[in-house]
């Protein structure tokens, strides 16, 4: 087998992209509003910065992703009560819903992407994924 690595990836990323938004146009939460509600379901209130940091989005990303679920009524901004200049994410009652549909969802589609494969192999996935992190750190750590 060929190992194009960086062809795979990419290939894989965007058909794995596909087939959950083609699920969230069904009415569920898309799997970057996702990615937030499950960091607010153990950080409610976090600042915005923090959840960025959590999610690696820039300032940029992290306001247009708030926006979105915002709109959406799965979180709720308010201003911090000692620094009315910066702000907090909170889940709705709502957005709780729509976290509890997306860690189901999340287990089903962890099932169906570890079909067929052994711990050890998955073990090494994962290791060389995580490694991607390392060799290529987020540009606001240094390297571009």
């Amino acid at each position: 087998m060929e190992h194009r690595l960086v062809y795979l990836l990419n290939v894989g990323q965007r058909r794995l992209q596909r087939w959950s938004q083609a699920r969230t146009a069904l009415g569920g939460a898309t799997a970057a509003q996702s990615g937030l509600l499950f960091f607010l379901g153990e950080n409610d209130g976090a600042l915005m910065s923090e959840a960025a940091a959590a999610l690696d989005l820039g300032a940029p990303g992290m306001s247009g992703l708030a926006d979105r679920t915002e709109k959406a009524g799965l979180v709720e901004r308010r201003a911090d009560e000692s620094d009315r200049r910066i702000w907090r994410l909170w889940l709705t009652d709502a957005g709780r819903a729509a976290r509890r549909r997306s860690k189901a969802g999340l287990k089903d589609l962890n099932a169906r992407l570890t079909e067929g494969f052994s711990e050890a192999e998955l073990d090494v996935v994962a290791r060389w994924l995580t490694s991607l992190q390392t060799k290529f750190p987020a540009a606001d750590e240094g390297e571009v």
